[in-house]
């Protein structure tokens, strides 16, 4: 095609970081040097949550921080040369949880978003007055302005904040299942819809699947935005040699029935062409055997290096992914 690809990627946590940085280093590789005309990242707001009377998103902070140039890549979260002397703070009155790191830097993220939602900013023009302080190349959407934290149910009917699973007890607790209250009620952020209508490709990012690309396709009116897209959805599979890359999302996986699988997980999104939303895949080499079964799914597979270990790999690897869809 000529002219400058409108890409959209659904992303969230640290693989989502990594990819639509891989993403944006492509489109400059390409000469193009107004990414954020050509790159909208849909971002998972699923395990957002309120603590000590500020608002978190931590998959939002990620990517933004990431695509400033200002993330912690070692701790995989924050920013980095953060100090917690007012999370100790915190912990000396008893508030917030002890076990959840909140940073001074990143308070005031949290505070400035609070600020802004109370004055009646909705999240998504709070993402876009965040987008302002730094150049980062991409329009970040929020992929619904509703509410809809994540809640995990372990097998005793035990309730609690995907937070305090995943951080507290790094989830060593048998989930029965994930929710998230009151998003059948939700709607597609501003502009998600219309991104999507407009696209050259669709991007899901090698993400987890069950908590970050999962409650953004559970928003009502996604899943139909994604199939009646005329462009094609290319996926980036987040196991490698049927093991995580990192993180915990092989237990998440498990909790629905899901095997820890290249060719599993593409089967759980399925192909377009049968009521699912994939129509090319990309696995890693160490999964080359599974390129016939994705193919068997109606899922077109595609064979490429997945590790993002540095910017110029990551931007490889989003480049495979554009050429997937013929761009």
């Amino acid at each position: 095609m000529t002219g400058t690809p409108r890409i959209v990627v659904l992303a969230g946590g640290v693989g989502g970081s990594r990819f639509v940085l891989g993403v944006r280093g492509a489109l400059r590789a390409r000469g193009i040097d107004d990414t954020a005309a050509a790159l909208t990242v849909v971002v998972n707001t699923g395990d957002d949550l309120w603590l000590s009377g500020v608002r978190l998103q931590p998959d939002v902070d990620s990517i933004t921080y990431a695509l400033a140039g200002v993330n912690d890549s070692e701790r995989g979260w924050g920013r980095v040369g953060d100090t917690e002397r007012v999370n100790r703070e915190l912990q000396e009155w008893d508030a917030g949880w002890p076990w959840f790191t909140l940073g001074d830097l990143g308070l005031g993220t949290h505070l400035a978003r609070t600020g802004w939602l109370r004055e009646g900013l909705t999240p998504t023009r709070v993402l876009e007055r965040m987008s302002h302080r730094w150049p980062l190349g991409a329009r970040l959407l929020p992929m619904t302005d509703a509410e809809v934290d994540t809640v995990v149910v372990l097998d005793d009917g035990t309730r609690m904040h995907f937070q305090e699973w995943w951080t507290r007890h790094r989830a060593t607790l048998a989930p029965a299942r994930f929710e998230n209250p009151g998003i059948e009620h939700a709607r597609p952020a501003p502009g998600v819809t219309e991104a999507i209508a407009d696209a050259d490709v669709v991007l899901l990012a090698p993400s987890n699947p069950v908590v970050s690309i999962g409650p953004i396709l559970a928003v009502p009116g996604m899943r139909a935005a994604l199939r009646d897209a005329r462009a094609p959805i290319v996926g980036v599979s987040p196991i490698i040699g049927g093991k995580v890359v990192r993180g915990m999302a092989d237990v998440c996986l498990t909790a629905i029935g899901v095997e820890t699988s290249a060719a599993a997980v593409a089967a759980h999104y399925g192909a377009r062409s049968r009521d699912g939303l994939l129509d090319a895949w990309l696995i890693a080499e160490e999964d080359a055997a599974l390129s016939a079964e994705v193919a068997g799914r109606g899922i077109r597979s595609l064979v490429t290096p997945l590790w993002m270990t540095d910017a110029a790999r990551s931007a490889v690897l989003a480049e495979a992914a554009l050429g997937a869809a013929g761009l």
